[in-house]
């Protein structure tokens, strides 16, 4: 696990595509990028996720942790015609 929260307990404050959010921690642990996925409701398979200016690999979405302060870029692809 990378390091720990520092925010209230129980939420974790992020800057998500340049804007500042907060989500409930899970109360099973930490938030892992596959669980952040999953708040936002979007389909892992559809984006590709930068934290703290480094692409995470999809293959790593459910062991890499969240902590307050972490930086995100989520790109979320769209098909179309």
């Amino acid at each position: 696990m990378r390091g720990h929260n520092r925010g209230m307990p129980g939420t974790v404050a992020l800057t998500l595509n340049g804007e500042s959010r907060t989500f409930d921690a899970p109360p099973h642990g930490p938030l892992s990028v596959l669980g952040l996925l999953g708040l936002l409701e979007l389909d892992m398979r559809k984006v590709a996720v930068e934290l703290n200016e480094e692409i995470v690999p999809r293959s790593a979405y459910a062991e890499t942790w969240l902590s307050s302060g972490d930086s995100l870029e989520i790109v979320h692809f769209i098909g179309g015609g």
